[in-house]
């Protein structure tokens, strides 16, 4: 089969490195780690396993960070390489191991990617009998190689791929009336939830969300499914993406500035005072009550300690790179609770994996997101698809995926 394959080498790690800060088109060159390659379609690793022929395949800004060699070098203890990328996925179901009797070849499915001990033929961890699997301690051991989800583990196959593999657990029917866009955005916005249900904004609050991608769209989005009365502010890079947000129900946006340009409009609307230290940005005196950091820069995740209130909530989202240069004198100073986020589980109180719920939200009409897919590309036009979701100011890009044709 064709699919996108990642195998890092220490001189292939540090000539692209090097090439890719001066063109961002070193990063998917042939001397890069990525590399389009004919491989074997992966084996079922057991008979409760099925085997799943990619419809489309989406560009996360988690791959995005791993092409460009920004990820942290701590996450390679929980893959295993080669690996072919890509979790979020929508395909058909192709075969199924003898234990599985309720899915059939030819069914649209959207695999949930993470690879806790019900994948690996494993007594649950006490993460997983608890239903927080995405914190399941044994990613590295059973019958599959290490990895934290399907897409960077290379015993599944990826969905930058024409097939790969998922344990039946793993494995949601799609209705008819939701589309492949919308199930594209189920695992990205079960991401977007899950700190949602777990660490809400306070009734009658005020929710600053950073970023205007596809996660900070999905989160303006899961914020108003939920029904949480709270006032919603995006700040966004560029124009088109605020303009998104409003559409998604963010009551206002303030575009980014230069430094902290940006922090005028941001007073006015949290009703906080600037004050000017020596150099460097201005602080706030007071801020949001909760803030979402979904760009995973290290001026973004300075932006989010300095724009909540004392007391406040910051979730940063997602697999960010590595952030350098961060003042972390807010988290301390105003007693801030951090919490991370990156995927999803099983949520209180009624059990439901977060991708069921939005799956339920999809199938009743509650949330409607495909739009926000805007790109397509078949799998040999790698370079123009991670080239519009790499250039967003010149694309007006959210959610760019790989298409495969049905066999």
């Amino acid at each position: 089969m064709r699919a996108l394959v990642f195998q890092p080498t220490i001189p292939r790690y540090v000539v692209t490195r090097t090439l890719g800060a001066v063109a961002r088109a070193a990063l998917y060159s042939p001397i890069s780690p990525l590399r389009l390659r004919e491989v074997p379609e992966p084996a079922l690793p057991g008979p409760d396993w099925v085997r799943v022929r990619t419809r489309l395949g989406g560009i996360c800004g988690t791959d995005l960070h791993v092409i460009r060699l920004e990820s942290s070098p701590l996450l390679s203890a929980f893959s295993s390489f080669p690996f072919v990328l890509g979790h979020e996925n929508v395909g058909t179901v192709e075969a199924v191991g003898p234990a599985v009797g309720d899915l059939t070849p030819g069914q649209r499915v959207v695999a949930e990617p993470l690879l806790p001990c019900a994948t690996r033929g494993l007594a649950p961890c006490t993460y997983c009998a608890s239903g927080d699997y995405h914190l399941c301690e044994r990613t590295t051991d059973g019958r599959i190689a290490p990895g934290l989800l399907i897409g960077g583990c290379r015993d599944t196959g990826g969905s930058w791929g024409e097939v790969f593999v998922a344990h039946r657990s793993q494995v949601f029917p799609i209705p008819d009336s939701v589309s492949d866009e919308n199930a594209l955005l189920i695992e990205p916005m079960a991401s977007a939830l899950h700190p949602l249900l777990r660490h809400p904004p306070p009734e009658g609050g005020t929710a600053l969300v950073i970023g205007g991608g596809i996660i900070g769209q999905l989160l303006v989005a899961a914020l108003r499914a939920v029904q949480i009365r709270v006032r919603i502010i995006v700040l966004t890079k560029y124009a088109f993406q605020a303009e998104m947000a409003r559409r998604l129900g963010a009551d206002h946006t303030v575009l980014l500035g230069r430094q902290d340009e940006h922090y005028e409009a941001l007073s006015d609307l949290l009703r906080a005072r600037l004050c000017r230290p020596m150099f460097g940005k201005r602080v706030l005196v007071g801020g949001a009550d909760w803030t979402a950091e979904c760009v995973g820069t290290a001026r973004a995740v300075d932006d989010a300690l300095r724009l909540t209130r004392p007391g406040g909530t910051v979730v940063p989202l997602g697999l960010p790179a590595v952030p350098r240069g961060v003042d972390w004198t807010p988290l301390w100073l105003k007693e801030l609770r951090l919490v991370g986020s990156y995927a999803y589980a099983r949520e209180a109180p009624t059990g439901q994996r977060t991708m069921e719920t939005v799956l339920d939200w999809m199938t009743t009409g509650r949330v409607d997101v495909g739009f926000l897919v805007t790109h397509t590309f078949p799998l040999e036009e790698f370079p123009t698809a991670l080239a519009t979701a790499m250039g967003k100011a010149r694309t007006g890009a959210f959610k760019v995926a790989f298409r495969f044709s049905e066999p």
